[in-house]
C-alpha cells in the first residue's frame, strides 16, 4: 500500500496541478538547482507516482521531499490553487513513517513535546542563555550555526503567557504567544501589547494555550501537531480575534479547518498582528506619525505574504512610524530559514542566507523589517553587526514611544 498514515495526500489536490509550470520561477530551490525533482511540479509528480502505485515511500522520495523548503511561494502562482502546503506536509508525514532516520526520536520529542510544555522551554532557553553568555551556543554541533542570529536571551525569562493587560470593558483581542516566541522573541509581545493598548483593546494571553504544531507538521509529525492543535482549539475559545506576532504560527492557526469545524472557527478568528495594527491605523484608533527622514528596509516573509497573503499591511505600519520602506527583495525569495531546514540543509539555507543578506545590504539602510523569527534570525546571522532586524509592530511602538505615549507594559 502506498500510503500509510491516516492522512496521506489528497487525489482531488494532487489531480488538480495542470502542470503547466508557473510554478517553476517562484521556487527557491528549483531556481538554485534547474532540477525538476527540486520543483513543486516535480514533487507533485513524485507523490502522484506513489499514489499511482508506480513508485513507492523510499529514500529518494524522502529526499525530493525534504528538500522542499514549504515556503509555499508557488501557491501564490498556481492558477489551479492547488493547496501545495497542505500536500507536501501529508508527504512529510509518509516518508518519516516509512523511512526512518536515527536521530526521528529525538526531533518528535524536540518538535512534538519539548515545544508544547512552556516548563521544557523554559528550562531549555535558561540552559541556551547560560552557553550564549560564555559564547558557547553557536559552538554546539547541528544546531549551533542556526543559533548565530538569536536575540540576547534575558535572565530571568519574562512570559506572556497568562497575562491580562487593559481596560475590562474594552474590545478584547487574544494574543497568541507561541513556544520559542514567548521565550525568545519576548521583545515583540511587549510591543505588541503595548500597540493594541494603545488602540483601546483589551489584551489576554490564555494561560493553557500551546504551540501551534506548525515545525511538527512541517517536518512530517502530523500526530503531534493535531495534538497541539486539539489544545489550543479548547484553549483559544470565544469570538475574539487572536492576535499572533510570528508569520509562521500564523499561517498554520489559519490552516486549522483541517482539524474539524471548531478549528474552522479558530482560523476565522485569526489575524496576524500587522493586519489588526494596519486596521487601527487606517481607523484613527492609532496615530500616523510624521516622516522621520529614516529609511527601513522590509522583507517578505514567505508564511505572510504566501501563506497568508500579507504584503500591504507591514508598510503600513512602518510608514505610520515614519519611515520610508525599500523594498529589499521585490522578488521575494526565500530566505533559507524555514523551521529546521538549516539543520537538513545547511549549504543551501546558507547559499538563500546570503542572497537575501546581499539585498538588504544593497538598499543601503541598516533598520531592517522582518515579521517571523525565523527570517529575523537567518537575516541578522548573515548580516553585520551594523544592521538592527526587528518586527513591524517593534519599530511602529518605537515610534509610539517616541511620540510620547509612555513605556511599554512588561509582559
Amino acid at each position: 500500500m502506498a500510503w500509510i498514515t491516516e492522512h496521506p495526500p489528497r487525489t482531488v489536490d494532487l489531480d488538480s496541478c495542470v502542470t503547466c509550470g508557473l510554478c517553476l520561477p517562484m521556487c527557491p530551490t528549483f531556481r538554485l538547482t534547474g532540477d525538476e525533482t527540486a520543483s513543486p511540479r516535480g514533487r507533485l509528480a513524485a507523490i502522484t507516482a506513489v499514489a499511482d502505485g508506480r513508485l513507492t515511500v523510499d529514500e529518494r522520495f524522502d529526499e525530493i521531499t525534504s528538500f522542499c523548503l514549504q515556503c509555499r511561494a508557488c501557491e501564490t502562482a498556481c492558477p489551479s490553487m492547488l493547496p501545495y502546503g497542505e500536500v507536501i506536509e501529508s508527504a512529510r508525514a509518509e516518508a518519516v513513517a516509512q523511512v526512518p532516520h536515527p536521530d526521528q526520536r529525538l526531533r518528535r520529542f524536540a518538535l512534538g513535546r519539548a515545544l508544547a510544555g512552556p516548563v521544557t522551554m523554559r528550562v531549555a532557553t535558561l540552559g541556551a542563555a547560560a552557553m550564549q553568555r560564555i559564547g558557547a551556543l553557536e559552538a554546539l554541533p547541528v544546531v549551533g550555526g542556526a543559533t548565530a542570529g538569536l536575540r540576547p536571551l534575558p535572565v530571568p525569562l519574562p512570559s506572556a503567557r497568562g497575562g491580562a493587560w487593559g481596560p475590562r470593558d474594552a474590545d478584547r483581542v487574544t494574543l497568541f504567544t507561541g513556544c520559542v516566541a514567548d521565550t525568545w522573541f519576548t521583545g515583540i509581545h511587549t510591543a505588541t501589547v503595548e500597540v493594541l493598548l494603545a488602540a483601546g483593546y483589551r489584551v489576554e494571553a490564555p494561560e493553557d494555550q500551546t504551540c501551534c504544531g506548525a515545525l511538527a507538521s512541517h517536518s512530517g509529525f502530523g500526530d503531534d501537531a493535531a495534538r497541539m492543535a486539539r489544545s489550543n482549539i479548547a484553549s483559544l475559545t470565544g469570538d475574539d480575534p487572536i492576535v499572533v506576532n510570528v508569520a509562521g504560527c500564523g499561517a498554520h492557526l489559519k490552516a486549522y479547518g483541517r482539524y474539524g469545524d471548531d478549528g474552522g472557527d479558530l482560523a476565522a478568528r485569526t489575524k496576524d498582528v500587522t493586519e489588526i495594527v494596519a486596521e487601527a491605523i487606517e481607523s484613527g484608533r492609532l496615530p500616523m506619525m510624521s516622516p522621520a527622514g529614516e529609511r527601513v528596509a522590509v522583507q517578505d516573509p514567505c508564511h505572510l505574504e504566501h501563506g497568508q497573503r500579507i504584503s500591504r499591511e507591514p508598510r503600513i505600519l512602518l510608514e505610520a512610524a515614519g519611515y520610508e520602506v525599500v523594498e529589499a527583495d521585490p522578488g521575494g525569495l526565500c530566505c533559507g530559514a524555514a523551521g529546521l531546514y538549516q539543520v537538513d540543509h545547511p549549504d543551501t539555507a546558507e547559499e538563500l542566507g546570503r542572497e537575501k543578506a546581499d539585498k538588504v545590504a544593497a538598499t543601503g539602510t541598516t533598520l531592517v523589517a522582518s515579521a517571523n523569527a525565523g527570517c529575523e534570525m537567518q537575516l541578522r546571522r548573515y548580516l553585520d553587526d551594523g544592521y538592527e532586524v526587528l518586527h513591524p509592530v517593534e519599530i511602529y511602538a518605537r515610534a509610539l514611544r517616541r511620540g510620547g505615549t509612555g513605556p511599554a507594559p512588561s509582559p
